[in-house]
């Protein structure tokens, strides 16, 4: 067994097909399910269930899969903590951000690739209930997400400053002066929402409800990136967060705040009490601790 049979494992996991895992590899399809059985006749287990194409992991396989993640952040953590030791940081810091996140990550990894040339990103919008499962089965080593139902004795984390909102609006097509909005005065309006279901719409429909008003989105998505574009067309207006920046994508946008507009919980940066967590991670959490704004 070596960490490339795993590492061919966790890919035939993320991408569920395998030619993809074997590009993703840079090794042939061939080599690939002649690595993986391999390593199921090493374990004496079956590992993969095969027909004409991937059909998912036996039982075993899930578990085996389980263990070969924890087992290559061992080794990436080593191979990091090794550099952090010599004064460098190496390898990938993997990030999971909560969708419509006030929190910009920009600043802070350009600070830290500025100190550390060989670091990559690699960052993914997740709900805030997949970002601290990812965090405890060790697929990603800090995540930005509300605090409200955070365990405390498995989780570190830093507070971010209150998320305010504002509604995001094409100028080209609406316009509603300098003054802030009330609640009240977007109710009428063409709304665009994420689903229901997720944490910043909860925010959304609290702030109404919580006055006796009802909105009827025109449209709702799960996908930040249409529900930008039907803004940006003219389409509907969103209610975003305010320190976004969102407004600074095009000349046409602008986010105008809204009265006594705030989110339920607070955001904030976590990361995992136990090990193994990653010098990448540690770095990062520090950075944003001792200068947050700067970061």
């Amino acid at each position: 067994m070596d960490i490339k049979q795993l590492k061919f494992l966790i890919a035939l996991d993320e991408t569920r097909h395998f030619g993809q895992a074997a590009a993703r590899c840079h090794i042939t399809q061939p080599t690939l399910s002649m690595r993986l059985r391999s390593l199921e006749e090493e374990l004496d287990l079956p590992l993969v269930n095969r027909g004409q194409r991937f059909e998912g992991f036996t039982a075993p396989g899930e578990r085996v899969l389980a263990w070969a993640r924890t087992v290559l952040a061992a080794y990436d953590g080593l191979q990091a903590e090794a550099a952090a030791c010599r004064g460098n940081l190496i390898g990938t810091l993997r990030l999971g951000v909560v969708p419509l996140s006030s929190f910009d990550p920009l600043p802070l990894m350009q600070r830290l690739h500025g100190a550390h040339p060989n670091l990559r990103f690699e960052m993914s919008a997740l709900s805030s209930e997949q970002i601290l499962e990812h965090l405890a089965n060790n697929r990603i080593d800090l995540g930005v997400s509300y605090l409200d139902r955070l365990d405390n004795e498995r989780f570190e984390s830093l507070a971010f400053s209150e998320t305010r909102m504002g509604l995001l609006y094409d100028q080209r097509t609406f316009n509603f002066g300098e003054a802030p909005l009330s609640w009240a005065s977007l109710i009428e309006l063409p709304l665009g929402m994420l689903t229901s279901g997720m944490h910043f719409r909860q925010s959304i429909d609290h702030n109404f409800h919580s006055r006796g008003l009802t909105p009827q989105p025109l449209l709702q998505t799960d996908a930040v990136h249409q529900l930008l574009q039907a803004v940006h067309g003219g389409f509907c207006c969103a209610i975003m967060p305010l320190e976004g920046g969102l407004e600074r994508l095009t000349d046409h946008l602008r986010l105008q705040p809204i009265e006594n507009a705030r989110t339920l919980a607070p955001l904030g940066l976590i990361m995992r009490r136990g090990a193994p967590r990653s010098a990448l991670a540690e770095a990062c959490f520090a950075l944003y601790e001792k200068s947050p704004a700067a970061a």
